[in-house]
């Protein structure tokens, strides 16, 4: 099957335990202002689906490249693959129903796997590299002057606690907040993939929206189960909601840190 169209569519409490046992981690502040443009690449897949293992290693192929350029990689696995025989352990009913708000805001017919969706604007299937690639090169050069500066430090080992500014935001936007795992691997044992072992890059494990009441703020982010700080990072980025439209993103990655009490002051 090629692809599919379905019609219709985030108070510190930290105790001296939770101190003991996140000892020497941190999770780093990252700052952009971009001014040169920037690249969000959401990808809607399915470990359900024959058409979206292309689509993975496209992004895959991707995000080795762009480990220093400000593009940004999310993947969600929807779940409306889930009853044709395998489900997939990504899914998220949460993100079918994005997709479906993306069908609204671009007028397209329905929603399908795989499918890109850059900087909320423009979408196109998957698996087609040339289409990203011009997508992403036409973004980076789209000069634009958002400001976002996230800074995360450890709660206890199931929760950090994010703060964040934004500047030059317009009044209809919010931020969204991404806990992603950066790779995993799945044995299918049934549906259109049965029998292949598939790669996934940037999976999105969690998304929390953040509705903006100020220029600064901050959340609470209970982690996912199998979090580890090395193979885990959150990026965060302003949304339009009336349209649609992605302004501006960050990303935070965790790191080691020499002073866990420094680290909890985000120091």
């Amino acid at each position: 099957m090629k692809y599919i169209r379905i019609f219709g569519l985030i108070s510190i409490t930290a105790t001296a335990i939770a101190l003991s046992a996140f000892i020497n981690v941190r999770l780093t502040r990252h700052t952009a202002i971009e001014t040169r443009g920037f690249a969000l690449v959401e990808l809607y897949t399915s470990e359900g689906c024959s058409s979206c293992p292309p689509a993975d290693a496209v992004i895959a192929k991707i995000e080795k490249e762009s480990a220093d350029k400000p593009i940004y990689i999310l993947a969600y696995h929807v779940d409306y693959w889930n009853h044709l025989g395998w489900k997939d352990q990504f899914s998220s009913a949460d993100f079918s129903k994005r997709q479906k708000d993306y069908a609204r805001f671009l007028k397209t017919d329905g929603i399908y796997t795989p499918q890109i969706v850059v900087n909320g604007k423009t979408e196109f299937v998957g698996s087609e590299e040339g289409k990203l690639r011009n997508a992403i090169s036409t973004s980076l050069q789209n000069a634009i002057a958002i400001k976002i500066s996230l800074e995360a430090a450890p709660v206890s080992p199931k929760e950090v606690i994010l703060k964040y500014t934004v500047a030059n935001t317009d009044k209809n936007a919010v931020l969204q907040v991404a806990v992603v795992e950066k790779s995993a691997t799945s044995k299918v044992a049934a549906g259109e993939n049965n029998g292949r072992t598939l790669g996934h890059v940037q999976i999105v494990r969690k998304l929390q929206q953040i509705n903006l009441k100020g220029s600064s703020g901050s959340l609470n982010i209970s982690l996912p189960e199998g979090f580890n700080r090395k193979d885990w990072e959150i990026i965060g980025f302003l949304q339009n909601e009336s349209n649609g439209s992605v302004t501006g993103a960050a990303k935070a990655s965790f790191t080691a840190e020499a002073n866990s009490s420094a680290a909890l002051k985000g120091k």
